[in-house]
């Protein structure tokens, strides 16, 4: 008899876990067939003007007519989208606070050690949703307009050179450092406010040379007031189709990207996550979404969930390794 008893209890156990995972289930399900039903927000982690500010921009309006709600984006800067970071990470994981990134995301937990959150365990990654190369742009009064006598110079006066960036452990300095290390060169850091003022002493020849995103400098370069000497994709620009590659010019393998993509808060539930995923993939198709993302000089991709997490996470140990190289390292 005590036999039986074990047996009808241990099958009402059985039954109960499958009862409530099914109700799971189709909870989770209910949940994702109403998401949306209220406005959604996107938070930018820097001013107005960057590749994730600009995308998100493009994207908002698509999403909104697809999900009938409004889709807004904030931007929140501050401390190299740390400020930014810390809200979205403590927000609810419902689906509406999204956070629109790019490889700043993976920078401050390389330079801050003590930073209180987690870049890749406290957020759920969605999908990538931009990349683009950088290149090398040299001041027109350096007298160079080739990688090749650029490099030579560089090597023949060790640390007489200065390089610009957006500031210290920010993306361009690690560009910055990543390059020169890979190309066997040693120079000096000169750090700036943001882009535009590092741009603006390079072209001035305060600077000798920085590593810029592509769209940050655009202007710049077809208004003849710097020289691309070098690009850091695997492919040649099709609109400067001149400018060699870095890998190509001597230095096989070295790929150094700029990209952009879209998190949640940790714990989203699945059937939301795939959800956006899928829409925002949709909406990344649309030509004339592909259009607005080649006039800042971007490729729109969608990844999955997956994919995108572990390049947050390759991108985070790359990082901190190249900081600790070049100490990079902020208290």
């Amino acid at each position: 008899m005590r036999t039986n008893k074990n047996i009808l209890v241990v099958a009402s156990l059985i039954a109960a876990s499958i009862f409530f995972a099914v109700s799971a289930a189709v909870f989770a399900e209910d949940a994702a067939s109403d998401y949306p039903d209220q406005l959604i927000r996107i938070i930018i982690g820097f001013t107005p003007g960057g590749a994730p500010d600009i995308t998100a921009r493009i994207l908002a309006p698509k999403l909104s007519e697809i999900w009938k709600q409004p889709v807004i984006v904030e931007n929140r800067p501050g401390a190299g989208s740390e400020i930014a970071a810390r809200y979205v990470a403590d927000s609810a994981p419902d689906g509406y606070t999204l956070f629109s990134i790019t490889n700043a995301h993976a920078v401050v937990p390389a330079v801050s050690p003590h930073v209180p959150y987690d870049a890749v365990k406290d957020f759920t990654a969605i999908t990538m949703t931009s990349i683009a190369p950088n290149w090398v742009l040299v001041a027109p009064g350096l007298g160079v307009h080739t990688f090749k006598d650029f490099i030579a110079l560089a090597r023949s006066k060790p640390n007489t050179l200065n390089f610009g960036s957006a500031g210290v452990g920010s993306f361009m300095h690690f560009a910055g450092e990543m390059f020169n290390d890979a190309v066997g060169i040693q120079a000096q850091h000169v750090p700036y406010k943001g882009p535009p003022e590092a741009l603006a002493d390079t072209v001035a020849g305060r600077v000798q040379y920085v590593v810029s995103p592509i769209g940050a400098a655009l202007g710049l370069v077809r208004a003849g007031k710097l020289i691309p000497i070098a690009v850091t994709g695997k492919e040649r620009l099709p609109e400067f189709p001149n400018v060699p590659t870095v890998a190509e010019s001597g230095f096989p393998g070295f790929e150094l990207l700029t990209w952009t993509g879209l998190l949640a808060p940790a714990h989203l539930p699945p059937a939301i996550l795939t959800k956006i995923n899928r829409t925002v993939a949709e909406v990344l198709k649309q030509p004339d979404v592909q259009q607005k993302f080649g006039a800042i000089s971007v490729k729109p991709i969608s990844t999955t969930p997956d994919a995108f997490q572990k390049r947050i996470a390759d991108t985070v140990a790359q990082y901190t390794a190249a900081a600790h190289k070049a100490g990079i390292v902020q208290n």
